[in-house]
């Protein structure tokens, strides 16, 4: 029985033994095999890929997968084929020539069935002359929301997708994102040319998830009280990586089993610790939002936020990680009265002025000696330190100024990845065997590679040096010199070891002064951001309304009921309060408000400030949801009641 001979639910229960599709993911399906552009907006955890790998194995041809991030499209790929389904990924910083050998393989071996793309490959026309000698059935757009300037995550190089789809008009579009306001669900289809628009979103509510926000001026204490209270895992995140070892070790001092994980880390020690937490060794993680993407831990009990994130879209991503089993799970928001001073002085780090920009361009250029005029074909490896410690920039400006001269189209900036090392013959059988009679030196570890490895006349393939020197009784040095040694002879092909970020110059290299950065533009993408900073300010300070409400009123889903769970729920169902102790702690309320105050100033008075936080902040929101308080423009409190 051939694959195309099954239906969707033969090969969801034949590749993936699920009895049952999830809400949505088969009305998705349908939509695609009837040939419709699609767009999925489904929730952390929705299942987003089956979406595009059952239709794509119903049908005959090759799916092309566009993906912003490298570590999830390797994922991805090795998922496949550990469940026997042929899939090939191509991302920023492989070689020419073995981009060249995985293109060939796509377009002439029918049993390949995805072929993952980082956008940026899209821009080469190689690449592009080669799609168009595939049989495609389905584009597949993850992250879609990254082609628009309005969504949280904008890249440029998706721009390009459009271009590929005139190519191939009659090729259906699947875009898939977690998080998109409606301005964003427009604009996603817009760019990516829909015939008619045609959406199909699952509702961001999460019945079990409640979201909680606790106002403390000792947020580490208050963490490690909440990680007592509620037992199981956890997550925390913060914005730096200084930050994730510091807070690891304060848990750990408090008996908490935890650690700590950002992307500055080298990649095997990343992988440990990703899989000692999913395996449940590790209980708590510290991280950055490096941490989380694609990993499927059902079972994460509770997702706290040390700090505020710039967004509600990365909120509800990262906050959706927790309760996942459908099962009960806390996101907490830590917040205090310095909170909203520090956000706005993050404005003014995204957005740095024209001369700091321009200055990191020249910096780039004599870093990586590229005269102007120069149009550099090639990956360069980038290391963050080091850039900032030889020209003296501080890493969050010299970030952001990239991140804008990455939307303004000058230069690319990949995520770190691990690449392992990777070796192809260049001669064929007849011809190393010449060379090994010849050069009898070389002989064993020649011998050894084909003993320890297959289909290195056709293919690139990953090699273990530690392995392969144990093999020969030799040290690691001495085997790498001998596998330079065979590649300046050209015997074979041999790719040393990376894990870095990659940057590249994605025009000809101009002269500094010549930068056009368009104002109007960046002004534009500013006051964007702002607003989405601002929304979440809001949700921190919000003291009366459900806060599943607020998130799903962002997303433009209006209408939907009180949660039941959140901490203004709770708060308000809440009747322990004895009539005359309300009464008692109202009028205090009520005589210290001669003058408006913010919250953080009432915690703090002399009058407030031995009292319970929880349960004065309980009742200044029974008080503002009977209209005995009310919120001025400056968020100060006032009396309105009797």
């Amino acid at each position: 029985m051939t694959v195309y001979s099954l239906n969707a639910q033969e090969i969801l229960k034949k590749y993936w033994g699920h009895e049952n599709f999830r809400p949505l993911q088969e009305e998705i399906i349908n939509s695609v095999l009837q040939g419709n552009d699609t767009l999925a907006l489904l929730p952390t955890g929705g299942g987003k890929s089956i979406c595009f790998q059952v239709p794509a194995l119903l049908k005959d041809g090759i799916c092309i997968v566009i993906s912003p991030l490298i570590a999830l499209m390797k994922d991805q790929v090795e998922n496949l084929i550990k469940r026997d389904i042929e899939a090939k990924a191509i991302y920023s910083g492989m070689d020419y020539r073995e981009i060249d050998l995985t293109l060939d393989n796509c377009i002439n071996n029918p049993e390949i069935k995805f072929l993952y793309l980082s956008p940026e490959r899209l821009k080469n026309k190689t690449v592009r002359e080669r799609i168009r000698q595939m049989k495609v059935n389905l584009f597949a757009v993850d992250e879609a929301h990254c082609i628009s300037q309005w969504g949280f995550d904008f890249r440029p190089e998706y721009r390009q997708i459009a271009e590929i789809r005139e190519m191939m008009p009659k090729v259906p579009v699947l875009a898939l994102t977690a998080t998109a306001t409606r301005d964003v669900v427009d604009d996603i289809q817009a760019q990516l040319g829909f015939k008619k628009k045609n959406v199909f979103q699952k509702s961001f509510e999460r019945k079990n998830l409640s979201y909680v926000v606790r106002i403390c001026e000792n947020k580490t204490d208050k963490m490690i009280e909440m990680f007592n209270k509620v037992k199981g895992s956890g997550l925390v995140y913060v914005r730096n990586r200084r930050k994730t070892e510091e807070l690891a070790r304060l848990l750990k001092s408090a008996k908490i089993n935890a650690d700590f994980y950002h992307a500055g880390m080298p990649y095997q020690k990343r992988v440990s610790k990703q899989d000692e937490w999913i395996k449940g060794k590790t209980r708590i993680m510290v991280c950055t939002n490096a941490f989380g993407m694609g990993i499927d831990k059902a079972d994460c009990r509770m997702v706290i936020h040390y700090e505020i994130p710039d967004c509600p879209e990365s909120y509800y991503q990262e906050a959706g990680r927790a309760g996942r089993d459908e099962a009960k799970a806390f996101c907490v928001l830590l917040y205090n009265h310095g909170d909203e001073a520090e956000m706005n002085e993050r404005i003014a780090v995204n957005f740095p002025d024209d001369k700091e920009i321009k200055s990191i361009y020249q910096a780039l250029s004599d870093y990586y000696q590229v005269p102007a005029g120069n149009n550099p074909d090639r990956y360069f490896d980038f290391d963050m330190a080091d850039f900032c410690l030889r020209y003296n920039f501080r890493a969050l400006t010299a970030f952001s100024c990239m991140k804008i001269l990455e939307q303004c189209e000058l230069i690319g900036l990949s995520e770190a990845f691990y690449e392992p090392s990777k070796i192809k013959f260049n001669f064929n059988n007849a011809e190393l065997y010449k060379f090994q009679v010849e050069n009898v030196f070389y002989d064993e570890c020649i011998k050894l590679l084909l003993r320890s490895y297959g289909g290195m006349f056709d293919n690139y393939v990953s090699i273990n040096e530690t392995q392969l020197a144990r093999q020969a009784k030799m040290s690691q040095a001495e085997l790498k010199k001998i596998l330079v040694k065979l590649h300046a002879l050209e015997v074979l092909d041999y790719r040393e070891q990376k894990d870095s970020a990659r940057l590249n110059f994605t025009q000809t290299r101009i002269n500094t002064e010549n930068i056009n950065l368009d104002k109007a533009l960046l002004k534009q993408r500013k006051k964007k951001y702002t607003e989405k900073l601002h929304s979440m300010i809001t949700y921190a300070d919000n003291l009366s309304v459900c806060r599943s409400r607020v998130l799903l009123e962002y997303f433009n889903e209006f209408g939907a009921n009180d949660c039941g769970v959140c901490d203004i729920c709770i708060d308000k169902k809440k009747t322990q309060l004895k009539q005359e102790e309300y009464e008692s702690i109202s009028s205090l309320i009520k005589d210290h408000l001669k003058n408006p105050q913010t919250i953080f100033q009432m915690i703090n008075a002399d009058t407030f400030k031995n009292m319970n936080t929880d349960k004065f902040i309980g009742i200044v929101r029974i008080l503002l949801d009977n209209n005995k308080l009310q919120v001025n423009k400056e968020k100060q409190l006032y009396w309105t009641g009797k």
